[in-house]
This record gives C-alpha cells, sequence and structure tokens, in this order.
C-alpha cells in the first residue's frame, strides 16, 4: 500500500469512528483509535503516523521490539495486544506503553518487577474471554476478573485501567452489539478499582457496535494497512 492510500484508509477510519461516536452521543475525542501494525513494516508505521496516527498495537514481541526501535525518533505510544509468555515479559516491560492481554497474575507480576524505573508505570488491561472461546485467554466471569483485578491493582510499576476483549466473529450488528455490551457490563462488577475505565474492544469489522456498546479504544489493522503479510 502506497502512502496516499494509507492516508486514505486511514481518513475512512477516522469518518467511520467519528460517525459511530456521534450516533452513540459520544465524541470521537473519547475513544483512542489504535492501527494493529502487526507483521507490516516500520516504514508502514511511519507512514501512518505522519498521516495522524500516533498509537500503534502489536502482537509479536520480537517483531515489535525491532520496530520501537527503529521508530524510536517517533512519539508513538506501543500497545501490546497479544499473548505473551513468561519468558518474553521484560521485552513488553521495557519498550511498551500499554499491554491490553493480562490474563493471568504470573505475568502481571514479571512485568512489575521488569518495568524499568525511569519510565511511567505500565498501563495495563485484562483481558477478558466472552463469549467463552477454548482457543482465546483471558478471565471468564465476573468473579475471576475482580480476583485477577485486584492482585494486579497492588503492583505498584503497573496501572490498572480496563479490560480488553476479542469477541468471536460475527457480521450481525445487534448481535455484535449484545456481544459487547455484555463485556461492558463487567466494568460494573462491584470491588472493582475506582481506575477500570477502559474498554478495548472493537475491530475493523465491528467497530461501529463496539463503540454504540462503550469502546474507548478500538483496534484496527485490515482497514488501516491492509491484509496482513504471510
Amino acid at each position: 500500500m502506497d502512502h496516499s492510500q494509507l492516508h486514505r484508509s486511514i481518513s475512512q477510519v477516522k469518518s467511520r469512528l467519528s460517525s459511530a461516536a456521534r450516533d452513540a452521543n459520544r465524541t470521537a475525542d473519547d475513544i483512542r483509535l489504535i492501527a494493529v501494525s502487526k507483521t507490516k513494516p516500520a516504514k508502514a508505521v511511519r507512514a501512518a503516523f505522519h498521516s495522524g496516527i500516533s498509537d500503534f498495537g502489536e502482537n509479536y514481541v520480537s517483531e515489535a521490539v525491532d520496530k520501537c526501535m527503529q521508530c524510536d525518533d517517533l512519539d508513538i505510544t506501543w500497545h501490546f495486544l497479544g499473548p505473551l509468555q513468561s519468558n518474553k515479559t521484560r521485552q513488553v516491560a521495557e519498550h511498551f506503553d500499554w499491554i491490553h492481554s493480562i490474563d493471568r497474575v504470573k505475568v502481571a507480576q514479571r512485568l512489575n518487577a521488569q518495568r524499568p524505573e525511569d519510565r511511567a508505570p505500565l498501563k495495563v488491561c485484562i483481558q477478558v474471554n466472552m463469549p467463552i472461546e477454548e482457543s482465546k485467554s483471558g478471565v471468564v466471569s465476573s468473579d475471576e476478573l475482580l480476583s485477577l483485578a485486584t492482585a494486579v491493582h497492588n503492583f505498584d510499576r503497573l496501572d490498572l485501567r480496563g479490560i480488553m476483549a476479542i469477541p468471536a466473529p460475527c457480521y450481525e450488528l445487534s448481535y455484535q452489539r449484545e456481544q459487547f455490551g455484555r463485556i461492558a457490563e463487567l466494568l460494573k462488577t462491584e470491588g472493582l478499582p475506582s481506575g477500570m475505565t477502559e474498554l478495548s474492544m472493537g475491530m475493523s469489522a465491528d467497530m461501529e457496535a463496539a463503540i454504540a456498546e462503550g469502546s474507548t479504544m478500538v483496534r484496527i489493522g485490515t482497514d488501516i494497512f491492509g491484509a496482513r503479510y504471510t
């Protein structure tokens, strides 16, 4: 994808986001647009940055860290979105601003211990698995969410901000909204830390439904960068 096409794609996504926000009686400024740049080269990240994107999401640790370093001169906020093995937590702790996929205490504990003192606490979201899919990680109930959130909240180098979800693909708007609505309800779980206000949900195919149900962060890959490289 050339730079002009990328710029058009970003403009179209931003227009969709703004329209969805208006329809939900919200403002576009309430919703963070994260460009999911996994499998895309650093030059694509640079081009997207110069077209007005400042938040980028990555799924693969080694590839992501390489891009972080190549784009170190840009004022980018980096979001780690994928599953994280314990042996790769240090790289995420050292290079990222956000992680959306906390699913167990052990990973949170390692990230907390490895977060550099000269960086702000790592902002984190807890991943929820709803509706439950065996192939995905994440807490599956309000009780599990409360237990993990309570543990994470006590780590001084982590800043617990909300939850993230990747519901099953569906192209029926009413069902998309039903799924996102159930996820959003989890933030009303009694006893959760007060700072948990972020809802990271919604991708290229279901962004409008997610925004209608309160999403504060949408993760858009295909509709910005085109199909992923293999």
